[in-house]
């Protein structure tokens, strides 16, 4: 016979923070002991930088599918992406928990038990920890500061005409999880008895479920010692990302269709699915990699040694030429950000 749930409420709140205090093992980077305080310290220099992210049941996650395991470390990656995306690594992060009455203290401790797993994972440090209420399901707010690293801040801003445009890893898998998973949902909600069928899709629900961001790309930039022109996270799909990057850079791109990576388990999932994989690269979301560009010279000199994950898509122009896709019939398309799961461009 299973355990009974315990209710949120038979802890409160200070209790609830004392729980799960005495469940973390701190990295001892912050002077004050991680959310044990009204405030934490926070480790402040000019080098040091900050972001925030707000996580909301239904806009954000649905757990109908999601995992709060995979949940909680896929928050702290969602944070941790912003600071990545200017090159720099992340060292402390605080948050704040919004609580429906369907949350028990097990249920909670499934998805403080993924947070934990990435503040490891991304050696950072859980600062602060604050549970509240919520008449709106589960909320989480996240805050993480980080420091550059030591070749400096990589913006938007910087990239020029010529400079060649990369990639890392893989694009449109994310989002062909998505679908995966909405579709056994509605299987689900039309017959109670049904059993998921994934099929051999497990690379894309990953993606979806539980992405990791690309530290292992900047510490290997960093042994190169290449520091990228400019760069930016890609997380509501290529298209916006290149937009971004060329508007504060004031210029323009080309980037060829047939360049754009895609893994062969997006493109059996489209097939699946009846979804163009190229829809899925330009204009999906949560892929969590990064675009950034290098000077033609550099990329040059160096593109035998760049990290296996990088491809090289395209490069920029003048701000003039606008910013197209050359198409696999050679045709020169418009590239446009129709946003996704948020609010468009």
């Amino acid at each position: 016979m299973s355990e009974k749930a315990t209710s949120l409420s038979d802890l409160g709140l200070y209790g609830l923070i004392e729980h799960f205090q005495k469940q973390y093992k701190p990295l001892n980077t912050s002077e004050l002991p991680a959310m044990g305080e009204d405030a934490c310290s926070i480790l402040t220099a000019p080098e040091h930088l900050s972001s925030t992210t707000l996580l909301l049941e239904g806009i954000n996650f649905d757990l109908t599918y999601t995992p709060l395991q995979h949940l909680g470390f896929k928050a702290v990656t969602v944070a941790v992406n912003d600071l990545l995306a200017m090159n720099a690594s992340p060292s402390q992060i605080s948050i704040n928990i919004g609580l429906s009455n369907k949350i028990t203290l097990e249920m909670l401790e499934t998805l403080m038990s993924g947070i934990f797993a990435a503040c490891e994972h991304y050696q950072t440090e859980l600062t602060a920890f604050k549970p509240a209420a919520s008449l709106t399901g589960l909320t989480m707010a996240l805050n993480v500061t980080g420091k550059e690293n030591k070749k400096g801040l990589v913006r938007r801003s910087g990239a020029q005409p010529t400079d060649v445009i990369c990639v890392t890893g893989d694009l449109g898998g994310a989002l062909m999880g998505l679908h995966l998973l909405e579709r056994e949902k509605r299987v689900l909600q039309s017959n109670d008895h049904s059993q998921p069928v994934f099929g051999d899709n497990e690379y894309v629900l990953k993606r979806q479920l539980k992405p990791e961001g690309r530290t292992a790309f900047l510490t290997a930039m960093e042994k190169l010692d290449l520091v990228p022109t400019s760069m930016t996270g890609i997380s509501e799909g290529l298209a916006t990302s290149l937009i971004l990057l060329c508007r504060s850079s004031k210029t323009g791109c080309r980037i060829y269709e047939n360049k754009i990576p895609l893994h062969q388990n997006t493109l059996k999932a489209a097939r699946e699915l009846n979804y163009n994989p190229l829809i899925a690269a330009l204009n999906g979301g949560e892929d969590f990699e990064l675009l950034f560009t290098l000077s033609l010279e550099v990329y040059e000199k160096n593109k035998e040694g760049l990290p296996e994950e990088v491809s090289v898509i395209g490069h920029i122009t003048e701000e003039d030429k606008a910013c197209r896709m050359i198409s696999n019939a050679d045709d020169e398309i418009d590239i446009k950000a129709r946003g996704w799961g948020n609010l468009n461009i």
